[in-house]
């Protein structure tokens, strides 16, 4: 053997360090390679040293090399993205997919592969594993350790590209928000990041959360989501850049250019390296215009209209941000369109179907007139059978509701997607093939599947895990939430803050303020995607620990001098069993749709909502204001919104002080604010609406087209909007954005 390299024992695999090439990692000892004073991986074991193998090689031949080798079956594995798997105990996510699961764990350690994981990679030929709800970094470090040594022992030796949903905000939100789980920095949410209205900052929180992904074993980013959010009731308005379209496709580029590019050392050609995650960009093209503000999780969504002709800027912050980048990846490397029909715009084969089923928005839109030769990859469960229209678990086949699940994916094949998202089932992609085939011919079908798998291997070699997919958890630990990255997450906080009033510049409150904080009472409720049925109670909103490293907490309002009322924006559905479709309500007291529209756009059933009534299931948020400013008298209320959509505040607005937008941040944050430790900055990434007959009279893919709200002072709370402790800002951010 070549004498110039040295091999390092790790935790379950190896390190080859080799002076003029890659360092290599594996698990399996007898499976070296050496040429031309090289060390290679013989990842099929056959002895000899493939194109494929040869990390000399360029990409585009080594991935042909592989694909020629690969199977159908091996081809078909490659096509499916696995349903959630955790690496942690007492998981409601896992109940609720595996119910049939085995209910003893016998695993000796958390990291330690389940025994459906293990089929998942033996059986079902899978290599693309989503990674959710973790137990800390490390861990999920081991775990992926695990993954890589069982498939690097199967077949060709192909790696396992493990993704996540967005994990760096305070809390999970839901089934595609994984929250902060695993040690890692926090920062807001994406509407979060949109208001500071500042691009290299979303830019350098994609290169810490991709360092800090790839400490956890992470080589794919379910994210960002750049759907041009032009309804303001819509579920998934949070998670998005909001309504303005410079702004927004200005922070698709930075968060994919933070993702995909790393430098230096850590680069391997072309902008990819060691550094890298590979942005999957969502939901083309925009899920931000469903009917009513509904969102296609459910049935009851699954519509997207456009009664104002404006489709086509929806496509803009992936043509123009994400499809556009600065650095040398030069585009998001996998796109997943969303659940959505876009109803009335395939204009080539006249079809209503799910976006993943439309040979027109994936084949003749995205791949032939934008050019995007990317991975496309549907969102999770899209095949399976529908379920009662407001499980969001159910199948979301829209359109193709009749077709059996194998007569499913081979529509999806053909109108261009290369991989399932949610599917761990090989069986229904091979009888796909088989139909393909009886249809079009081998040859054919072959080269169809052959041309997935490029697009699905480039982006597993891109990120070299051929050469090494181990993490040392040592590593991890040092990498994941180091003090570097912690601060740059808080200062991003700090800078997402949005102030639309201060009524006599009440804020900043001095240190040391007596304050009064009022419970909330949340009525009972089930969790809107897990089910979880939650009991009425009464609870304080914030630790008071927190608080009194700030300020001096009372419980009498009498013997305070000001009032913290921490609520949530109005939280409304958009269907009802035994109700059916109902307004979603963007205010905390009913409302009642007088002016909705007589007959749907979309679909053929009857889903008007006009003269229902809309209810948000947080009402007492409103009546805790209320009854706060009454027993306060004349001294402060502050208000302090965690926001999840624009709402309606001419309840309120004018009974109190001082009003805070918070976009899933940390108490800390919001109190360095309140105290004057920090001065917010943040800008309204949307419109504040005037009420909610400006809310039913826009056009669900209009975006900036409402009448916004004018506040006591005269201000108007309109898109790029926001106050410091001097008064409306005016900087270059505006002139630049707005």
């Amino acid at each position: 053997m070549a004498n110039n390299w040295e091999q390092i024992d790790k935790e379950g695999y190896f390190l080859i360090v080799q002076e003029r090439g890659p360092t290599l990692g594996s698990s399996l000892r007898d499976h070296i390679l050496c040429q031309d004073g090289f060390v290679f991986k013989d990842l099929n074991r056959n002895g000899v040293l493939d194109p494929y193998e040869d990390w000399r090689l360029p990409l585009e031949q080594r991935v042909d090399d592989l694909v020629k080798r690969l199977t159908v079956e091996e081809i078909a594995g490659l096509m499916l993205h696995s349903l959630h798997q955790t690496v942690c105990k007492g998981d409601p996510m896992a109940e609720l997919l595996y119910p049939n699961r085995p209910k003893s764990d016998t695993r000796e350690h958390i990291w330690d592969l389940t025994e459906t994981q293990k089929s998942l990679l033996v059986e079902h030929r899978i290599r693309h594993v989503l990674l959710s709800i973790v137990e800390d970094t490390s861990s999920a470090a081991r775990w992926n350790n695990r993954l890589q040594a069982f498939a690097e022992a199967l077949g060709q030796g192909i790696p396992v590209s493990v993704s996540s949903d967005p994990r760096h905000i305070p809390a999970g939100t839901g089934e595609f928000d994984m929250g902060a789980g695993g040690d890692l920095s926090v920062w807001p949410d994406n509407i979060g990041l949109a208001a500071a209205f500042d691009p290299e900052l979303v830019r350098r929180f994609g290169e810490i959360a991709a360092r800090e992904y790839r400490a956890m074993g992470i080589t794919t980013a379910l994210s960002p989501q750049v759907d041009l959010t032009t309804d303001p009731r819509w579920f998934r308005f949070a998670g998005s850049f909001g309504e303005g379209l410079k702004l927004a496709a200005a922070l698709a580029r930075s968060y994919c250019d933070g993702f995909q590019t790393s430098t230096g050392e850590r680069e391997i050609d072309g902008g990819w390296g060691w550094d890298s995650v590979n942005a999957m960009v969502k939901h083309w093209p925009g899920g931000g215009s469903g009917e009513g503000g509904r969102d296609a999780h459910y049935g009851y969504g699954k519509y997207a209209v456009y009664p104002g002709n404006n489709f086509e800027e929806h496509l803009k912050p992936f043509l123009e941000g994400a499809f556009k980048l600065a650095g040398k990846t030069g585009t998001a490397s996998a796109v997943m369109p969303y659940y959505t029909v876009s109803w009335g715009i395939d204009s080539v084969y006249g079809e209503n179907a799910g976006n993943s089923y439309s040979k027109y928005i994936v084949t003749d839109l995205l791949r032939k007139k934008y050019g995007y030769d990317g991975l496309v990859c549907t969102d999770w469960n899209i095949t399976a059978d529908p379920g009662p229209l407001d499980y969001t678990f159910g199948g979301k086949s829209y359109g193709v509701e009749n077709f059996s699940i194998a007569e499913r994916h081979y529509k999806i094949i053909m109108a261009g997607v290369d991989q399932f998202g949610g599917n761990n089932d090989i069986a229904p992609v091979l009888a796909a093939y088989r139909m393909g085939v009886e249809e079009w011919g081998e040859a054919f079908m072959r080269e169809r599947f052959a041309q997935s798998a490029r697009r699905i291997l480039r982006n597993i070699f891109r990120t070299g895990l051929f050469e090494n997919p181990y993490t040392d958890p040592d590593e991890s630990r040092a990498t994941a939430g180091n003090a570097a990255f912690v601060q740059a997450g808080f200062e991003a906080q700090l800078k997402s803050v949005v102030l639309l009033k201060n009524r006599n510049h009440t804020l900043p409150l001095k240190p040391g303020t007596r304050v009064y904080i009022p419970k909330r009472h949340l009525r009972a409720s089930k969790n809107n995607f897990f089910g979880m049925l939650t009991p009425e109670k009464d609870v304080l909103p914030i630790k008071l620990e927190i608080v009194r490293r700030y300020f001096e907490p009372v419980d009498d309002p009498a013997g305070a001098e000001a009032a913290l009322c921490f609520i949530e924006s109005p939280k409304g559905l958009g269907y009802e069993e035994g109700k059916g479709y109902l307004p979603i309500n963007l205010r905390y007291r009913p409302w009642t749709a007088h002016n909705a529209r007589e007959k749907n756009i979309a679909g053929d059933e009857d889903r008007s909502y006009r003269n229902k009534t809309g209810t948000a299931t947080n009402e007492p948020d409103l009546d805790m204001i209320l009854d706060t400013r009454k027993k306060m008298g004349n001294k402060p209320v502050i208000v302090i919104v965690n926001t999840r959509n624009p709402f309606v505040a001419a309840e309120f607005e004018r009974d109190v002080d001082g009003i805070l937008l918070d976009f899933m941040v940390q108490p800390e944050a919001l109190l360095d604010i309140v105290s004057g430790k920090a001065e917010p900055s943040a800008l309204l990434p949307f419109q504040m609406p005037a009420d909610m007959e400006t809310v039913e009279a826009q056009a669900e893919d209009v975006p900036l087209d409402m009448a916004c709200y004018r506040a006591e002072d005269g201000n108007v709370w309109d898109f790029a909007f926001g106050l410091n402790w001097r008064g409306v800002i005016s900087d270059g951010r505006v002139i630049q954005f707005k």
